[in-house]
């Protein structure tokens, strides 16, 4: 169908005005008919997850672990509270921020200190987060081990989807995303299962059990259950990496996403997955070809909370 000239010209461009009473759902709004450039973006974004979050489709929740050392745990913890998400894919690392969290603090630090400095005060450096070694793999042991040794004497095979969700209710605080996924019966999935300190725990209790199992296939026969049951499916993916492929792959068995948000600072130049837009997923059937996308740039610290805000 040919595209005419007023069809292009139907949208005038209206200045912003706000003051100290705006909402942020007021705010959102005006991003809508702002133009450009990211805020239209942020408009964008906000109506396919209000789509995703108000319907009966299943949504999908991807994120790296980095974000979860940082203030945000607590949008995403949000999120997963009000049963705005289904599914949660994520990265190993999750699992061990969420986990030192309930029981330490990490700090706000800076991104250019001296790391020479910081490892003689054993304080590691995760972007401009400060995280002392007690508030990290000594805790992580600690907690961890016997939660896995009463498990264990439970039964000796575990799906990953399931000793999570079993360390979740154990961890019983509020401000736990394990927790709450738990509770509210939110599968979470973590492809990359050794990795990081809670991987190197269940690795440390297999050297000492070697009848201790865990059957990280039986994730993806879950997974397929979940996909091939859902009559639509969305997909709110901030940054990429194994987190934003495991959504994006199961999805295509499905002919792929219904609607996706997909939030990053990675360029496609390098042919990374993490700089691919959603585009590209659409040659590989990972996202459909009606589907409604958008792909927003920027530090998703920043801008989920304003994106989902209204929704909290």
């Amino acid at each position: 169908m040919e595209i005419k000239r007023e069809d292009l010209l139907k949208d005038p461009v209206k200045d912003l005005k706000i003051n100290k009473n705006t909402t942020l759902m007021q705010l959102m709004e005006m991003f809508g008919t702002s133009g450009g450039f990211t805020s239209k973006k942020l408009y964008e974004g906000y109506q396919i997850l209000k789509e995703e979050f108000t319907s009966d489709e299943t949504t999908f929740l991807s994120f790296p672990a980095d974000i979860i050392s940082t203030g945000t745990r607590g949008i995403i913890n949000q999120l997963v509270k009000n049963k705005l998400v289904d599914v949660i894919i994520t990265t190993n690392g999750t699992l061990d921020h969420d986990v030192a969290r309930v029981y330490t603090d990490y700090y706000a630090g800076t991104f250019n200190f001296g790391d020479e400095k910081l490892k003689d005060m054993n304080i590691n450096r995760l972007g401009n987060v400060f995280v002392p070694d007690e508030s990290y793999g000594v805790v992580i042991e600690e907690k961890l081990m016997p939660m896995i040794e009463e498990l264990y004497n439970k039964k000796k095979e575990w799906a990953p989807v399931d000793l999570i969700r079993e360390v979740g209710l154990k961890l019983d605080n509020e401000n736990s995303i394990l927790y709450n996924a738990a509770k509210n019966n939110i599968p979470v999935f973590v492809p990359g299962i050794t990795d990081g300190s809670f991987g190197s725990q269940l690795w440390s209790f297999y050297e000492m059990h070697h009848d201790f199992k865990i059957n990280i296939l039986e994730d993806e026969h879950r997974l397929s259950d979940i996909v091939f049951d859902a009559k639509k499916t969305g997909a709110l993916m901030i940054g990429g990496g194994i987190s934003k492929h495991h959504t994006i792959w199961w999805n295509q068995f499905r002919d792929g996403l219904n609607e996706a948000v997909y939030i990053t600072t990675a360029q496609e130049y390098d042919g990374s997955l993490s700089g691919a837009k959603l585009e590209e997923a659409i040659t590989w059937k990972k996202v459909r070809k009606d589907a409604k996308f958008v792909n927003i740039y920027g530090d998703a610290t920043a801008i989920l909370p304003i994106m989902v805000a209204p929704f909290l």
